[in-house]
C-alpha cells in the first residue's frame, strides 16, 4: 500500500546547473553604512514626580523604624497593622513604576529596605504574620528586581515538625 498517494514518481525537469565559471567568495557582500543612533533628550522630570519619588524615599528610609516601633510598641499585632501599610506603600510604589516615574534612586532604596526588614531581629511567634511579613517583602522586591532569587527569607518555626509525619 503506497502511503503517500503520489502516482508516479519524482519529476526531474532538467539537468544540472553549470556554475564552473562562477568564483565563489570573491568580493564580500557590502556592508550596510552604520546607522546613526538618534540623540535622546535629557530626562528632565516634573517637578511632582520628584517630590513623589523624595517622599517615597523618605517613607522607604523610615520603614525598618516605624516596623520596629510598632512591634515595641503593639508587639506581634503591631507587625500585622505595618504590613498592611506597607502593602499600601508597595502598591503606590507600583503605580509610580508602571507610569515610568520610578527614579533608580528609589528603586535602590526600596531593595535596600526590604534587605534591613527582614534583618530586624523581631521575635514573632506567630507564624502567619511571619509569613505574611515576607510575602510582602517578597512581592516588592518581585517587582523590582523579578530575575533575582533571593534566599534571606526567615525560616517558619512551626511547633510540629510536619517531616515527622511523612
Amino acid at each position: 500500500m503506497d502511503i503517500t498517494s503520489k502516482q508516479a514518481d519524482t519529476v526531474d525537469w532538467g539537468g544540472e546547473v553549470d556554475y564552473s565559471g562562477y568564483e565563489w567568495f570573491k568580493d564580500p557582500p557590502p556592508r550596510p553604512e552604520p546607522q546613526a543612533q538618534p540623540t535622546m533628550d535629557n530626562y528632565v522630570p516634573q517637578p511632582g514626580v520628584i517630590e513623589q519619588n523624595e517622599a517615597f524615599d523618605f517613607a522607604l528610609k523610615s520603614a525598618p523604624n516605624v516596623l520596629y516601633a510598632r512591634f515595641k510598641q503593639f508587639g506581634q499585632l503591631g507587625v500585622l497593622a505595618w504590613c498592611s501599610e506597607f502593602g499600601e506603600l508597595i502598591d503606590a510604589l507600583k503605580q509610580l513604576g508602571f507610569d515610568g516615574n520610578m527614579f533608580v534612586s528609589t528603586r535602590t532604596q526600596a531593595l535596600k529596605t526590604c534587605e534591613d526588614i527582614l534583618r530586624l531581629n523581631l521575635d514573632i511567634e506567630m507564624q502567619i504574620i511571619v509569613m505574611y511579613l515576607s510575602s510582602q517583602v517578597a512581592r516588592l522586591r518581585r517587582f523590582l528586581d523579578s530575575d533575582r532569587q533571593w534566599d534571606d527569607y526567615p525560616k517558619p518555626k512551626f511547633p510540629i515538625d510536619p517531616n515527622e509525619y511523612l
